[in-house]
């Protein structure tokens, strides 16, 4: 998945030795979309793409990122865990897709409908 927005918040990186003995590191942000009706989203990039993508408050960004759900004592945690992060220019226009519509598309009669009809048709209603 993608989406695109201004990083508002930069947390402390947190880091660790796992129980099999290998070490970890993990940088959170917080992300608002270009949307008419901004967002929040609050996410992380874990091990190397911690380093590998280092990003500030104020950097525009189109971030990849994939959704993870893991069961811990019967609780469910999602993580939205970012892969790739694009900076963008500030200052090119945004262009946002527009919001989807569930709602079917209008069908085009049929070219040889004729909706010239009287009163007199032999309609059963």
């Amino acid at each position: 998945m993608e989406v695109k927005g201004k990083i508002i918040q930069k947390f402390d990186l947190q880091s660790g030795t796992s129980k099999a003995g290998n070490p970890w590191k993990k940088q959170n942000y917080l992300l608002e979309t270009l949307d008419s009706f901004p967002r929040k989203i609050y996410f992380d990039f874990f091990g190397d793409r911690a380093d590998q993508y280092p990003l500030e408050v104020g950097d525009m960004i189109n971030l990849s990122f994939d959704i993870e759900c893991r069961e811990y004592q019967g609780r469910y945690y999602t993580d939205i865990r970012g892969w790739k992060a694009e900076k963008i220019d500030a200052n090119a226009p945004v262009t946002t897709p527009p919001p989807a519509n569930d709602a079917p598309a209008p069908v085009a009669p049929a070219p040889d409908m004729n909706f010239e009809q009287t009163q007199e048709d032999d309609l059963p209603f």
